[in-house]
């Protein structure tokens, strides 16, 4: 795939070479333009001068040779694909090139179909590179907003009623599935808000037990049951002056529903075993996953409370109404899970990305995450591939099934060797075009150690040319 902004740049001294080389790539790829250089003086210029995709030189060059062009071109521009062209006595040159970071290289007479082959992937990994390049800047130009990554009309809309939202300092009701975001929602809320230097208390309802929930709440006083040995203040006084996040409202039991709508009416607390309230100024974010209207009508929640806390309502939209965003949230959290494992950023195949847009996500954003973590954890390449999507896949259970317990210790490290080494294999054919010699080079194997393992594993190097 390319773009009208792809520039491909032949370097070589004969220019009637170069010339001709650059009509038939004209010819093959009408999206591209061709740019000649003589030497690789003016192929530095050029470079200087103009961004350009894709890098075809020859190795051997009066003055300025290929190689020394190829360390310059890579120091200014170390993304930058180039391709080495080089006579059949020169192989070990362009072995040499490889290693100094040439993305490929062909002999000369330089036939056709071989060029068209190697100039299609090398524009192809540009775009990789340069897409990889664009998401990263997306997701530093976030900053502090990154947990409201996103460029879709959902998440713009998202933005403009959190900005909306924020100014007041009205109760608002956050609703939308598991794992969209919904606490990320209530602290940029609270962030954006006249509050924002004062605390966010949160507290997840459903992890408090219905007996403790309203001391949790509210407070209590010394003896006001057993165990309850001082004073506790309780957390709408702890947030007194900020903001409180009730997450997952919708669990909490009828007797506290009945003390939180009067503490949201009156703004004043009294705590457990206390004869006196005491006034409270907080605002109040309310979160949940579950349908209320729906709990209204079976009886399991107060429908005042509901009108209490639903004054100004936030939709956070589920992943699969904004597979746009997928992308850019997968770059964001494969490059956080590999900061945080000490490893460098890692890019993404854009059949991966595809594969990632077109999934479902049913845990949303929080299985998304999740899903980069363990693409982070199995990741042994610079570029994440659909192989090593499968691999993540397959490990997402665990090592083994539940009902049949841990495989033994070898059997289980043998198969992890093998997963790996296959992907591994399958990229360096695909990379070599199915050449054994080039890929037992430039993976440090002896080429019969390399025929062992594709024996070992079946895999046919003819699949691939």
């Amino acid at each position: 795939m390319t773009t009208p902004q792809d520039t491909i740049l032949i370097v070589d001294d004969q220019s009637v070479f170069a010339q001709g080389m650059a009509r038939l790539l004209d010819k093959e790829f009408p999206g591209v333009r061709s740019a000649v250089a003589t030497s690789g003086e003016q192929a530095l210029e050029l470079l200087a001068a103009q961004p350009v995709s894709l890098m075809l030189s020859d190795l051997r060059m009066p003055g300025m040779s290929g190689l020394e062009l190829l360390g310059r071109a890579l120091e200014a521009e170390p993304a930058l694909s180039v391709v080495m062209i080089t006579g059949y006595g020169s192989i070990e040159s362009a072995v040499e090139a490889l290693k100094a970071g040439a993305y490929d290289f062909l002999t000369k007479p330089v036939d056709r179909e071989s060029l068209v082959r190697v100039v299609a992937k090398g524009l192809e990994r540009a775009r990789l590179l340069g897409e990889n390049r664009r998401l990263r800047a997306l997701v530093a130009q976030a900053g502090s907003l990154q947990n409201l990554l996103g460029r879709s009309q959902a998440m713009n809309r998202l933005r403009e009623t959190i900005a909306a939202v924020a100014a007041s300092d009205y109760t608002v009701l956050i609703n939308g599935e598991s794992g969209t975001g919904k606490e990320m929602v209530a602290r940029t809320i609270h962030n954006s808000s006249p509050r924002a230097a004062r605390h966010l208390v949160s507290v997840n309802c459903p992890a408090i037990p219905d007996h403790l929930l309203e001391s949790e709440l509210f407070g209590h006083v010394k003896g006001a049951f057993t165990g309850a040995d001082r004073n506790r203040k309780g957390l709408f006084l702890a947030a007194h002056g900020g903001t409180l996040l009730l997450d997952e409202i919708g669990d909490i039991p009828m007797n506290v529903q009945t003390k939180l709508l009067r503490v949201l009416q009156e703004r004043e607390v009294r705590p457990v075993g206390a004869n006196e309230s005491t006034p409270v100024d907080v605002r109040i974010l309310a979160s949940t996953n579950q349908n209320l209207e729906a709990k209204m009508q079976a009886g399991d929640f107060r429908e005042d409370l509901f009108y209490r806390l639903n004054v100004l309502h936030i939709h956070v939209p589920p992943l699969r109404q904004r597979a746009d965003d997928v992308p850019l949230l997968a770059h964001h959290f494969l490059t956080e899970a590999c900061r945080d494992m000490g490893l460098p950023p890692k890019d993404i195949a854009p059949e991966v990305l595809a594969f990632l847009a077109a999934r479902p996500w049913p845990g949303n954003v929080r299985e998304l995450q999740n899903f980069m973590r363990r693409l982070a954890v199995f990741a042994r390449t610079p570029t994440v591939d659909l192989a090593l999507v499968r691999l993540a896949d397959n490990n997402a259970g665990g090592p083994a099934d539940a009902d049949t317990g841990l495989p033994p210790y070898k059997d289980a490290k043998s198969k992890i060797l093998d997963d790996f080494t296959r992907t591994y294999v399958r990229q360096l054919l695909a990379m070599t075009e199915g050449n054994i010699s080039q890929a037992a080079r430039i993976s440090g194997l002896e080429r019969v150690s390399l025929q062992k393992i594709l024996r070992r594993l079946d895999i046919d190097a003819e699949r691939y040319r």
